[in-house]
């Protein structure tokens, strides 16, 4: 291929020997009929093989943008290619919200449903969880529509690319709001071991955030629909904006200080116009049920020393359970460790491996579009849908046509 294309993290050279980026749902039908192998490339925020192929890489970047709103004002149907800081500002343009986004709006809706990412919030599901209808070109080519109430449906939606390409997905959407952001320094570790659950129900989203230098929690981000003063768990009121990534711009992060503004200029952490996060980054994450959160945390802790050096920042957040095949908040209410580490693969991945470890007795999921080592059979035991899920691809890509290495070992196939 002589375009060299990558992730988003720069980590991922693809293999591809063709990319494609057609521009009509017909024409996604063509590259598909013409046989595979064929993955589809979002916007690059996977930071493993996830989306590689030797065969055509696909890109909905060119695609249509699809942003129509429901005669009732209760979802919105969007094309695979559009990003969440796009759809963000024309529902706001029309007086409508998102329960929940993404930290970065750079990212690609069908992407972010495809792996169960997840925004923050005790009373908030993920993002996949919003989907009432996905639309699919499966392995023959044909167009899929499965909603809720499908007895596939739970199932197609967090599909890891594995059914075909979603060239649409129907989104509920509620009334615009607006949102205040806060942020804390320095909250004890006390406060954490004694209020944790507290802490994270204390806004609309809450992350806290630490670099594992020391136990306590470097900074807390709360998003709020009330005003609040004075301390908070012992943290102090920021005296400025933050970015979540110690020493990167505080420019490149959403508004704080307590001032009102839209839902989709708060709920994220980094702004549109900037570069997300830091940049140069690999990432992982795992969630464990909420009950257990305290108990990842002590994980952590107990090897912050290997932890620290390798990580750029850890941040915390909860999500709300919902009833998706392959996400990793089935069916329980979980706690998510997210990790940002440092561009260097040999010196993370032996530690992302010694903190698997540690989680191992709280039976964590890692997020699949993320940096990992858990094995196969490990990552199939955490989910008691998954020999369904092998059956839902089995049937909807009987050839492989989206599958590659990375799929076939996941799956077992």
């Amino acid at each position: 291929m002589s375009e060299r294309v990558t992730n988003w993290a720069g980590n991922i050279v693809f293999g591809a020997r063709e990319v494609r980026r057609p521009a009509s749902v017909d024409e996604v039908r063509q590259i598909v009929a013409a046989g595979g192998p064929i993955k589809v490339l979002g916007s690059g925020h996977s930071f493993n093989r996830m989306a590689d192929t030797d065969g055509t890489l696909v890109s909905l970047a060119e695609l249509p943008r699809l942003a129509e709103i429901s005669a009732d004002r209760k979802s919105v149907r969007v094309d695979g290619g559009i990003r969440y800081g796009v759809l963000a500002a024309h529902l706001y343009d029309n007086g409508l919200a998102l329960h929940n986004t993404a930290s970065l709006p750079h990212i690609s809706v069908a992407g972010a449903v495809a792996t169960a990412t997840h925004g923050s919030g005790e009373k908030n599901q993920n993002l996949a969880a919003a989907v009432s209808s996905i639309e699919f070109i499966d392995g023959s080519g044909e167009l899929v529509t499965l909603a809720r109430g499908d007895a596939d449906f739970p199932g197609a939606v967090v599909n890891l690319g594995a059914l075909g390409i979603v060239v649409a997905l129907t989104l509920d959407v509620q009334p615009a709001f607006e949102l205040r952001q806060y942020v804390y320094d320095n909250v004890p570790r006390a406060s954490v071991e004694q209020h944790l659950h507290e802490m994270l129900a204390d806004g609309y989203s809450v992350s806290l955030f630490t670099n594992w230098t020391s136990l306590d929690i470097s900074h807390a981000w709360l998003k709020r629909t009330e005003p609040m003063t004075g301390d908070w768990y012992g943290g102090r009121l920021a005296d400025g904006d933050r970015h979540p990534v110690p020493g990167m711009p505080a420019v490149n992060s959403t508004e704080q200080g307590g001032v009102p503004g839209p839902w989709h200029q708060r709920l994220p952490h980094f702004r549109m116009e900037f570069t997300p996060s830091s940049g140069e980054e690999l990432q992982s994450e795992y969630h464990v049920a909420r009950e257990d959160g305290l108990a990842a945390i002590d994980a952590v802790a107990s090897i912050r020393e290997r932890v620290a050096p390798v990580l750029q920042v850890c941040e915390v957040r909860t999500i709300k359970g919902d009833d998706l095949w392959l996400s990793p908040n089935y069916r329980r209410d979980s706690i998510a460790l997210h990790f940002t580490w440092i561009a260097d693969a040999d010196a993370v991945t032996p530690v992302v491996a010694e903190i698997e470890q540690r989680l191992a007795p709280l039976s964590p999921r890692a997020h699949l579009g993320k940096v990992f080592t858990q094995t196969p059979s490990t990552i199939q035991a955490g989910y008691e849908r998954f020999a369904d899920f092998q059956a839902l691809v089995r049937r909807y890509d009987p050839s492989g046509t989206f599958r590659n290495p990375w799929l076939a070992n996941v799956l077992g196939f």
